[in-house]
This record gives C-alpha cells, structure tokens and sequence, in this order.
C-alpha cells in the first residue's frame, strides 16, 4: 500500500530553519504531483507548496512564498521542504502528499496523506 513517512520536524526559533523529508513507497512517485500541507489547531488544512512530477513547476502559497521551498529527488522517491526565515505563525503539523491530479494547492485534490510532523516555532 502507499505509504508517506514525514521526519525533519522538531521546535526551532522565530529566523531559524528546518527541512522537512517525505519518503514515499508503493506508488510509483514519478506519476504523482507532491505537496506539504499544514494544519494548526482550529484552523483548516492549508497547502503551503507544491511541484510537478519531474519537479519543473513549483507552486507556493502568498504565506510562504520566499521562505520556503520544495523540491524532490525522484531517484529516492522522496519529496523536501525547505522553511527558512520561520515565524511563529508557521507553527503547524506538516504533512506530505500526493496527487495523481494535475493539482496545485487544494488540499482536496490529494489522494495520499503522511501522518504529519509537528513544526514548532517560539518567539
């Protein structure tokens, strides 16, 4: 079955970075567009980025957009998550998936979900 296993997350200070991982399997990576998405407490699931299969095209959402960066190794079938410049704000469980869609940011679109890691940032 699929499976998307997160790791990277951790507690960091407001200015620092983190880089998250997602190691995928049984899927065959290079058909699916891969995204990170977050959720913090009480609030609904958002897509902060995401990339075309071969990794060309990368999409952003306004809240993160020149922080972050994703990026994928199709060789090792795993997709990454720069976040640098952290804010509080950011803090969040972060989750990894997949989309056999030509998907951008809508959370919906995803076939494939991690079990998320948590992302903190203090102030």
């Amino acid at each position: 079955q699929v499976q998307l296993v997160e790791s990277g997350g951790g507690l960091v200070q407001a200015g620092g970075s983190l880089r998250l991982s997602c190691a995928a399997s049984g899927l065959t990576f290079t058909n699916y567009r891969m995204g990170w998405c977050r959720q913090a407490p009480g609030t609904e699931r958002e897509c902060v980025g995401a990339l075309t299969e071969y990794g060309i095209v990368t999409y952003y959402a306004d809240s993160v957009k020149g922080r972050f960066t994703i990026s994928r190794d199709n060789a090792r079938n795993t997709v990454y998550l720069q976040m640098d410049s952290l804010k509080p704000e950011d803090t969040a469980v972060y989750y990894c998936a997949a989309s056999g869609r030509p998907t951008r940011l809508r959370a919906s679109d995803y076939n494939y979900w991690g079990q998320g890691t948590q992302v903190t940032v203090s102030s």
